[in-house]
């Protein structure tokens, strides 16, 4: 499998507000907000960053979402497939996979029409 290169860094968060504010000091535009607390930053032509809140019991993650034209391409037996293809609520697939050193990663492609 072949992927596009990096689409998006997921990260969590326990403070959407103080996150937003981080981001944009550092010269992040905000792209879109949910209206629940996430939303989308970009910074030129890089991937974008989308900020999501979750509650002070759960420990906030991040994520590296790489591109991957379609489905049918598939990792090859040294890649750890955790979560096959789903459809998203927003419109896209998403498979994540586990590194050798236990951090996920997440391919997406397009979404089914």
């Amino acid at each position: 499998m072949r992927t596009e290169g990096i689409d998006a860094v997921f990260l969590e968060t326990h403070n959407w507000g103080k996150q937003a504010r981080f981001l944009q000091e550092l010269g992040f535009e905000v792209e879109f907000e949910t209206g629940h607390n996430s939303g989308r930053f970009r910074h030129g032509d890089g991937p974008s960053v989308f900020v999501a809140e979750v509650p002070p019991t759960q420990d906030p993650r991040t994520l590296l979402v790489l591109k991957v034209a379609d489905t049918q391409d598939r990792p090859g037996r040294d890649v750890e497939i955790v979560t096959e293809f789903e459809q998203t609520h927003y419109g896209t697939q998403e498979m994540t996979v586990r590194d050798p050193d236990g951090r996920q990663w997440n391919l997406q492609a397009p979404g089914k029409e």
